[in-house]
């Protein structure tokens, strides 16, 4: 039987979010990222095969909003980072349910379609073990995924790509999910999700905006 996922979402304070945006957003820069994390945490807990999704923040306005969205959320405990911050939310996740089939997913996919993730959780689930989703460069990693029983073992920041497959994590190869490929980290990137067509809260932000 195919599992479904808790996937844990790591987030910053909004204060210090999304730094490298700050000449494309200005001071609207807190707002896009919370913008971000709630269009992708909307669109996680409308997949399928996400039974939950768990969000580790210290910052009180996006922990309350991802709540009201249905999310868990829990305050970072470690303070250590995101790495930490992912194992923490993994271990959490266990307690609850030692037979969870886990995945850290990144907050900042906005244009993110339940159908796709949908998709690439079901290509995790195939084979026991961990699994990762590379960034839309192909350096990176946006999603990492735990079969039950496996340690989750994130390492994602920089060149995470290279990182996980030297970790023994198989990689996801699939020519259709761009949408949870296109992580958020620069203007060209936000760029390319506008393409996609970005979800509704990060959306309302450009109405007023030139393309």
């Amino acid at each position: 039987m195919t599992p479904r996922w808790s996937l844990v979402v790591p987030l910053k304070p909004l204060a210090t979010a999304k730094s490298r945006l700050a000449g494309a957003a200005g001071p609207g820069r807190p707002a896009l990222a919370l913008a971000f994390v709630l269009d992708t945490l909307a669109a996680a807990l409308a997949c399928p095969r996400v039974a939950d999704v768990t969000v580790v923040t210290d910052d009180p306005l996006a922990g309350a909003e991802a709540a009201a969205l249905g999310a868990l959320v829990l305050p970072d405990l470690p303070a250590a980072g995101l790495n930490a911050a992912l194992r923490y939310g993994a271990g959490r996740v266990r307690e609850r349910d030692p037979g969870a089939a886990v995945g850290a997913l990144n907050g900042d996919l906005p244009a993110l379609r339940p159908a796709e993730l949908d998709e690439v959780l079901a290509h995790a689930a195939r084979r026991p073990g961990r699994a990762f989703l590379a960034d839309a460069a192909g350096v990176g990693t946006t999603l990492l995924t735990a079969s039950p029983g496996v340690p989750l073992s994130p390492g994602f920041g920089g060149a995470s790509r290279a990182r996980h497959l030297a970790s023994g994590a198989r990689e996801i190869t699939l020519p259709a999910v761009r949408s949870v490929r296109q992580d958020v980290d620069t203007a060209a990137d936000l760029d390319a999700a506008r393409a996609l067509g970005l979800g509704p809260r990060t959306a309302a932000l450009f109405t007023a905006r030139p393309a």
